[in-house]
């Protein structure tokens, strides 16, 4: 037996320990309070968002359908992490099996692959919009909406099972605490004792082919768009191509941003301290700034919400 298998079978049993947020503070119960409050604004954010979306007939479009999938993302994502670390803190607790390590990275790095070839067929969606709005029925009739998000999810759960299982298999042999709020895959890296040097290149490229299909779509949809927006006589027409596109790209830098310092930039840019506040912002904050970045600039979703909360009047008056 090598020493890569006696290691990998003398540490299989024990479990990581996630030195996190609240390490890192004066006052963990106030960041604690905090993180529970921003949870739960992105949980009712997104499941308005969701409900109005799938109960108003004038949002029934491939653009809100795409929405929906995003929020539905959202919801799942911030779940993956929030829960078990509030709880870790509450019952002060900071362990994690390694089975639950596996299974937490899995659903992060899905959900995040997911995202990101989401936000593609975003761009693409308002690039038939604005750009071939006569083919728009075409080019985004509900069978390419299902082909689409499914594609999205099929995508990201590929990557999922090709990163978790490698990052795992990894021999730990150093110190089994995990700078880190979650299982991050940078993060567990970083605990291997084995050479992996060459999996960091191959997670490398496989991060740049994952971000790099997505930008190109993105940036060739938004730079068309731009080219027809500018051509538009009407003052009107421009402006609500505008706001509908900046939502979408205000968004895609948050999330987009984030992730190529995560995991594109070399290690030397990178510190612990460093590497929680990012995570912090996109796994946490982005859920919650997206259904406000797509509500509160969007007519259509306030027209909903108004309708959906005047419900209760209006029937008491039918029935008076």
């Amino acid at each position: 037996m090598d020493n890569a298998t006696w290691l990998a079978n003398h540490t299989e049993g024990s479990d990581f320990i996630l030195v996190g947020l609240f390490s890192q503070t004066k006052h963990p119960a106030l960041l604690c309070v905090v993180i529970f409050v921003i949870f739960l604004m992105a949980l009712s954010g997104n499941a308005i968002l969701i409900l109005l979306i799938h109960s108003d007939a004038h949002l029934h479009t491939p653009m809100y359908f795409l929405i929906s999938q995003l929020s539905l993302m959202d919801v799942m994502y911030i779940s993956v992490t929030v829960p078990k670390m509030l709880m870790d803190q509450v019952v002060g607790a900071n362990k994690i099996s390694v089975p639950e390590c596996g299974i937490q990275m899995f659903l992060y790095v899905t959900l995040a692959g997911s995202e990101f070839f989401l936000l593609a067929a975003m761009a693409y969606d308002r690039y038939v919009a604005i750009c071939r709005p006569l083919h728009y029925p075409i080019l985004m009739n509900n069978r390419v909406c299902i082909l689409l998000a499914s594609g999205c999810w099929f995508l990201g759960s590929v990557d999922g099972f090709m990163i978790t299982p490698i990052t795992m298999t990894f021999p730990v042999c150093r110190s089994r605490k995990i700078h880190h709020f979650f299982c991050e895959v940078p993060a567990i890296i970083k605990l291997s004792c084995s050479d992996t040097s060459f999996y960091e290149i191959v997670l490398y490229l496989c991060c740049i082919l994952m971000l790099l299909i997505p930008v190109t779509v993105i940036s060739g949809s938004y730079y068309l768009i731009i080219l027809t927006i500018h051509r538009m006589n009407s003052a009107e027409g421009r402006k609500k191509a505008f706001t509908t596109c900046s939502s979408h790209i205000t968004v895609v830098i948050l999330f987009y941003g984030a992730a190529i310092y995560t995991y594109m930039l070399p290690s030397s840019y990178h510190t612990p301290e460093k590497d929680m506040v990012v995570s912090f912002f996109y796994t946490i904050l982005t859920p919650v700034l997206n259904p406000l970045v797509y509500s509160l600039r969007n007519k259509d979703v306030t027209g909903a919400l108004k309708k959906m909360l005047n419900v209760g009047p209006v029937f008491q008056e039918t029935v008076k």
